[in-house]
């Protein structure tokens, strides 16, 4: 697998509202399910069945409960939010706050994974920023990921997106090929293997990416919450606490990691104003403002000067920026290709 990165992200945002701007009518109408396009996909392979999550981010992450565990105990736990999903029928789910939710024995089922609040980013090409949901670690500048070369890199994406071809899934790659980025060449080589590592399927998964909540009256306010887009601390505090607790393979917690899991998410809140304080909460949060502020204004000029103001100065790690090696180099050489057979044409 090779993949030709520099300038896309499309993997680590939610690029959908660029589709009007891109695609004419005619695609528009014959890509209408693109709207809630997931490259990686909650299907029947994964033991989610293909139900429909509460939340509406079309790039949502699964994290191992190791790399749960990772992100909470360095005080990065305001990077994570959970994903429920709405059961196919009442007899298969749990009913919390109104909704019917998927659940394993009686217990409501959920991924862990990245947050994404808005920030000003210009993929594909474009000459001026949009405030897009994009993944927490993802420099609005460069478009790579500040854990990249870190112990914190989630598995999932260190794959992407050899799972989704392994399982015959589409990737954001070729998705973006063939419409806002038409013209370049991002997946430059697909061959991957029949069974890749970390390919958790099915009852492979409890456990270990998907966790099952052992009281479903915990979740009372919470699971509303979640569906309108406004979860609390609290609301990630439990349960993160529980993905730290689970034990792969099985539904049994410890009791012992999630009060340790739990004590320690809520003690790196909003408030925490320790000199060690990690710098994913306060930016999450100030980027939320900002986008606020800026009234729903597609565009923004100020993007740079913002990511340094946001993360930088709260110390998030930098990126090196787009070096070239052989991979960019075949991209940029198919990209010409592409061009000069065009040119011929016409």
């Amino acid at each position: 697998m090779e993949l030709n990165c520099e300038g896309c992200a499309a993997c680590c945002m939610d690029w959908r509202p660029l589709l009007e701007e891109f695609e004419s009518d005619g695609d528009r109408e014959r890509d209408a399910d693109r709207s809630r396009h997931r490259p990686f996909r909650d299907g029947a392979s994964d033991g989610t069945g293909g139900r429909e999550p509460l939340d509406d981010d079309p790039n949502f992450v699964p994290l191992t409960r190791e790399e749960v565990r990772g992100f909470v105990d360095d005080g990065m736990a305001s990077a994570l939010t959970p994903r429920f999903w709405a059961a196919r029928d009442e007899s298969d789910g749990v009913e919390i706050d109104g909704y019917t939710l998927a659940a394993v024995a009686g217990r409501p089922a959920f991924f862990v994974g990245l947050r994404k609040p808005p920030k000003p980013v210009a993929p594909f090409g474009l000459e001026e920023r949009r405030w897009l949901p994009a993944c927490v670690f993802l420099d609005p500048d460069t478009l790579q990921c500040r854990l990249h070369d870190d112990e914190r890199y989630p598995a999932e994406c260190s794959a992407y997106p050899a799972h989704n071809l392994a399982l015959e899934q589409s990737a954001e790659c070729e998705r973006v090929e063939s419409t806002v980025d038409a013209g370049t060449a991002r997946l430059l080589e697909a061959d991957v293997e029949a069974d890749p590592d970390g390919l958790l399927l099915g009852t492979q998964a409890i456990g270990e990416k998907l966790f099952c909540h052992p009281e479903p009256d915990r979740l009372a306010g919470t699971i509303g919450r979640i569906a309108a887009g406004e979860s609390t601390p609290a609301d990630r505090a439990e349960t993160l606490a529980v993905a730290a607790a689970s034990s792969p393979g099985t539904l049994a917690t410890s009791a012992y990691h999630y009060d340790q899991a739990k004590a320690r998410v809520l003690e790196t809140g909003p408030e925490d104003d320790r000199e060690d304080a990690s710098w994913v909460g306060p930016a999450i949060d100030e980027w939320y403002r900002h986008a606020a502020r800026i009234g729903g204004e597609a565009n923004d000029d100020r993007g740079s000067d913002l990511a340094t103001a946001v993360e930088g100065r709260r110390g998030a790690p930098e990126t090196p920026g787009w070096g070239v090696d052989e991979g960019m180099d075949r991209g940029r050489d198919r990209n010409r290709d592409r061009d000069r057979d065009a040119d011929n044409l016409e």
